[in-house]
């Protein structure tokens, strides 16, 4: 029989190695946070092989005593907490006094530092456990750490180490998150005798533009609100910057990069109507609160956090999220500036454009054909209309022009071009159509007032053994969408009626996917969870299609819809639904005044 036993310190440093030191990212981050919680603002760090072989880090920070020196390579001695009051409120990025001994036990280390008040700089070292006498060493100011072949004493470790390159780029990541969130330092990183990064000390915006990219400010929006003790700012990717991967997802508390569950949800949920569920949103956002609201001694790597107040932490980010990328709702479209309560609102496709504009256009319609085969005054709905016969947009009877304009045209079945005040806006009518039912379905699924419109001959189609099942089960869940589907056969199956808004949609194939649907998500239970997604599909199809021909009137009816409808500027899956080209965009593609 086995006997408890004390382990050695070298081996219980070692185990704790193994949760705060995975990587050289992991001994990175540990060591630029040290930097900062001692007021560094140039930091430099030197890597070789990805970090494998050598991690070393210079800083202009306030530096360390040499009586503290070799107390700074023991386990649980840190500055930072002295009492449990301490704890619950910590304001610096480190706290826990791990991070040096952890690294110390797992690599070869050098710790060399001047505190401001000493006359020259201290060198201690430590290798397997044992901690060397500090020494004096050159320094001006500041602290340097040369962490060397990590894991050289723990083989099995190493092994899971890979490329110098792949390291290098965890490292590299590293190094991203914590400069984003503290932009007042500079940061040089040095890769190989190579400079691969510098980033100079600048605000928060030029820093994210500096990391990120220009396309990423160009397709972001900022945001700034307070609510009480809460603060979050930030940028906000739109959806037509939406990613593959999470590669692009900057989320920092009190400025500490967190990979947090329930603010990840918050974040979601606020896309989730405007980004196709196969891709992601990229975002750098900050959230600020006092340091007792927040419990940030949950993990050793300190990505995890808790909330006091969770639920009210979610509802704020949840919000402010969902009002910077579509404003409030009821106030319409964020990037179109008209008051939108005195625009009429109107059921798809029907005309609100001023009659005296559409008096115009009709007669210049006549002039235009003549005495054709469909006689004067008659237009052919196929035949372009020329823009030089219709009449200006501020016309009589025309007080004010709608932020997108009135319609000129449609292109290919596919876009409709309108012109407004400021040039020509070019509109994909199906990916604009599809948010304007969405958000309809949303709102009348939401408050149960789905109408349902029967039709008077009911739909039969064939339907398989799978199909047959999942009508018969869901009856209920279906009625609340507005559908009634039947068995009639053994076979087949009757659709009797469907949404009134849905109407004009092909209804068998509506309700073949609307099955398929069901049967993925489940009954009642799981449709709650996944609605979003099940209402897209319904938006999806009751959508004007390619190529079917729009009347003008119905054209501006749509028009106006858009106004009016939240989050217009995307359809469903993320994709934009209108672009406005400026007169002056269209003197430079005709090089006009050149």
């Amino acid at each position: 029989m086995s006997h408890i036993h004390l382990l050695p310190d070298l081996l219980v440093s070692q185990i704790a190695a193994g949760e705060v030191v995975e990587r050289p990212a992991s001994a990175v981050k540990e060591l630029l946070e040290n930097s900062l919680d001692a007021g560094s603002r140039e930091i430099r760090l030197d890597l070789e092989e990805g970090g494998i072989k050598l991690i070393r880090l210079a800083d202009d920070g306030d530096g360390i005593a040499s009586d503290d020196l070799k107390l700074a390579l023991t386990r649980h001695a840190t500055s930072k907490i002295a009492s449990l009051d301490d704890l619950e409120r910590v304001a610096s990025l480190g706290f826990r006094g791990e991070a040096l001994a952890s690294i110390a036990s797992v690599a070869r280390l050098a710790l060399t530092s001047r505190a401001s008040e000493e006359a020259h700089a201290w060198k201690a070292s430590a290798l397997d456990g044992k901690l060397y006498t500090p020494e004096p060493a050159a320094l001006s100011r500041g602290t340097v750490v040369e962490v060397r072949d990590l894991f050289f004493n723990t083989p099995a470790r190493r092994k899971f180490l890979k490329s110098p390159a792949t390291e290098y780029a965890h490292c590299d990541e590293a190094l991203r998150r914590v400069a984003l969130a503290h932009s007042e330092c500079a940061f040089t990183l040095v890769h190989n005798g190579r400079i691969s990064r510098r980033l100079a000390a600048s605000d928060w915006q030029t820093r994210a533009l500096d990391i990120l990219g220009e396309e990423f400010e160009r397709a972001a929006r900022t945001l700034d609100e307070v609510a009480g003790p809460l603060r979050l700012y930030g940028l906000a990717g739109l959806p037509a910057y939406s990613r593959s991967g999470r590669d692009a997802q900057y989320l920092f508390v009190n400025g500490r990069f967190v990979r947090d569950k329930l603010l990840g949800h918050a974040v979601r949920e606020a896309y989730r109507d405007v980004l196709h569920h196969e891709r992601h949103p990229a975002y750098v956002l900050f959230l600020e609160l006092p340091p007792e609201g927040v419990d940030v001694n949950v993990h050793p790597a300190k990505t995890e956090v808790r909330f006091r107040d969770g639920r009210g932490v979610h509802q704020f980010v949840l919000h402010v999220l969902e009002r910077s990328l579509g404003g409030e709702q009821g106030q319409g479209n964020p990037r179109l500036s008209l008051p939108f309560s005195t625009l009429p609102r109107s059921l798809p496709l029907r005309a609100n454009e001023p009659t005296s504009y559409y008096s115009g256009v009709a007669e210049a319609l006549g002039q235009e054909q003549g005495q054709g085969a469909r006689g004067k005054g008659q237009a052919n709905p196929r035949f372009p209309l020329p823009l030089a016969s219709c009449p200006p947009l501020l016309s009589e009877g025309v007080s004010e022009v709608p932020p997108l304009g009135y319609a000129l045209a449609q292109l290919s079945g596919i876009y409709i071009l309108a012109e407004n005040t400021q040039g020509l806006i070019v509109v994909d009518m199906h990916a604009a159509h599809e948010r304007i039912l969405y958000e309809r379905i949303k709102a009348a699924f939401d408050a149960r007032t789905v109408a349902s419109q029967p039709l008077l001959i009911p739909l039969v189609f064939a339907a398989s053994g799978l199909e047959m099942a999942t009508a018969e089960e869901a009856g209920a869940a279906l009625s609340e969408l507005g559908f009634a589907i039947a068995p009639v056969s053994p076979t087949h199956l009757a659709l009797r009626a469907l949404p009134a808004m849905l109407k004009d949609a092909d209804g068998e194939r509506l309700a073949r996917e609307l099955l398929k649907d069901i049967h993925e998500f489940g009954l009642s239970g799981a449709m709650n969870a996944r609605r979003n997604e099940l209402l897209a599909t319904l938006a999806c199809h009751g959508a004007v299609r390619a190529n079917r021909k729009l009347s003008v009137p119905e054209m501006n009816a749509l028009l106006r819809d858009m106004e009016g409808t939240l989050r217009a500027d995307q359809c469903n899956h993320g994709r934009p639904t209108w672009f406005q080209f400026t007169l002056s965009d269209l003197d430079k593609f005709f090089m006009r005044g050149n």
